[in-house]
């Protein structure tokens, strides 16, 4: 089913299967679609400043509503959380909390998240790390009992992912640990989330924004959850969608400019 909303540059919604009601037009109208549901993924592409506008009127949207549980972040490593401060906290103390910074060494800017981040505070939900943290990656990449959390299909696009991502450069020796890292990242920010919903209660939303690989149903964090703890996936994607996206919501919003990601990673791995 495609559906289209108008919500700042979002060009359409496109929902899974037939499109047998009207489409919606804002994002009360998108969370009507995917709620109620005790964790909701919001996927993205990080380059895609419409998709981090999304995440904060969802979480806007869902904080007036007094539905907001937590909001767990890809972007911020686990056990780092701005649970216990007040709402009206300062972005000083919120980044603290969440050891935030925009050195080269975690790539995301706060000017992107901060907004989606400061929605949560103000609306007096937690805002949680999910991420693996750094000091856990070495272990990862040599934990083969990652693989068998998931089918050989998954694990073999996984490395497919990694092989790709890295533009064919990554040595092959390389590709199956360094795709346990990105399992080790799904069941962390799984476990976050479980434990947000528990510490949430009954009739509260615990948001998730992460990369679109890390909330697909067929690949990422959705695999990692218990079978009985529903759960909705959004997926935001720029330009052309992909002909069978594995979530519930497929959001569009307009290309972003041409960039040579291959040229990009040439040149980091010669310096």
């Amino acid at each position: 089913m495609t559906c289209r909303p108008a919500v700042a540059l979002a060009v359409s919604v496109a929902l899974l299967g037939a499109c047998a009601h009207p489409p919606p037009t804002t994002v009360p109208a998108l969370l009507e679609r995917v709620m109620p549901t005790p964790v909701l993924m919001l996927g993205e592409q990080h380059d895609a400043p419409e998709h981090q506008a999304l995440q904060r009127d969802v979480v806007l949207s869902l904080g007036a509503r007094g539905q907001l549980g937590a909001l767990v972040m890809e972007m911020a490593e686990q056990g780092r959380q701005t649970t216990g401060l007040p709402a009206d906290a300062s972005e000083t103390r919120v980044r603290d909390a969440l050891n935030w910074t925009d050195d080269a060494t975690t790539g995301w800017p706060w000017a992107n998240y901060g907004p989606v981040v400061m929605a949560a505070v103000r609306a007096g939900a937690p805002v949680l790390g999910g991420n693996l943290p750094r000091s856990q990656m070495r272990a990862a990449m040599g934990n083969t009992a990652l693989e068998d959390r998931i089918g050989s299909t998954a694990l073999q696009e996984q490395r497919e992912g990694i092989r790709s991502g890295h533009c064919d450069m990554l040595p092959e020796g390389q590709i199956a640990p360094m795709a346990r890292i990105q399992l080790a990242r799904d069941d962390a920010m799984a476990r976050t989330t479980v434990q947000a919903v528990e510490r949430a209660g009954p009739g509260k939303t615990v948001v998730l924004v992460a990369g679109n690989g890390h909330v697909r149903r067929d690949l990422g964090v959705p695999l990692y959850l218990p079978k009985t703890l529903a759960h909705r996936v959004v997926m935001a994607q720029a330009g052309v969608p992909m002909s069978s996206a594995p979530a519930d919501a497929v959001w569009l919003t307009p290309a972003q400019p041409p960039r040579d990601h291959c040229a990009d990673l040439r040149q980091q791995f010669k310096r």
